[in-house]
């Protein structure tokens, strides 16, 4: 990792990349995102070679934020690693102390009960912990699963379908309604639809035999 922070350094430093060097936090919000979507593509894909190049893009984000932060004086790279290597021991006393769990959901309410008293014991609402970057499908379903709506069918689907106009609101109703059903179904709607796209891609892009 001191290698990469050098490197960023260095395309930092006077002399360096112009490109680099003009960018910022907030600059870099769109390749923060775009790097974490092409990880996610890679393992979908089941392509462990692709996935380690991409790790490393969504590795170069962390050290190029990293040394932004360094320069300002807000914070280092070994404020981050501390900080996740902190909160792991933290949130894990079956594994770092001496609490007991008899399954992953014990381990799930554990998790909420330390991030909870972390933030003061003021417990987040859970709508508040949904990240407004996520993909519009994603989001979605979190946003449904979070408001603790019943899950969808099919035929739910259909009667969206039936009274739907040509209007952006029915287009929207009938999206939700979908979404709904995906968690039904136990499937994510983001991931699969991006597999989807993945695969027309593919076959678009397949050379004529």
């Amino acid at each position: 990792m001191q290698e990469l922070l050098n490197i960023m350094r260095r395309l930092r430093a006077p002399g360096g990349c112009p490109w680099d060097q003009e960018q910022t936090h907030e600059t870099l919000r769109p390749y923060m995102l775009e790097e974490a979507a092409e990880a996610v593509d890679a393992i979908s894909k089941g392509d462990l070679k692709e996935l380690t190049g991409e790790l490393g893009d969504v590795l170069l984000q962390v050290a190029f934020h990293s040394v932004i932060a360094e320069e300002n004086g807000t914070f280092s790279y070994a404020e981050v690693e501390k900080s996740i290597c902190d909160k792991l021991i933290r949130r894990h006393p079956h594994v770092f102390g001496d609490t007991s769990v008899e399954n992953a959901d014990e381990v799930v309410q554990n998790w909420q009960a330390i991030k909870t008293a972390e933030n003061g014991g003021k417990e987040k609402h859970p709508l508040e912990r949904i990240p407004s970057s996520l993909g519009a499908l994603e989001r979605s379903r979190q946003v449904l699963k979070a408001l603790q709506l019943p899950k969808g069918s099919l035929a739910e689907v259909q009667t969206a379908l039936q009274t739907a106009s040509d209007t952006e609101e029915s287009v929207l109703d009938v999206l939700e309604a979908v979404v709904q059903w995906a968690r039904t179904l136990d499937i994510n709607p983001e991931i699969a639809l991006r597999s989807r796209t993945e695969q027309r891609i593919a076959h678009a892009l397949k050379p004529a035999e």
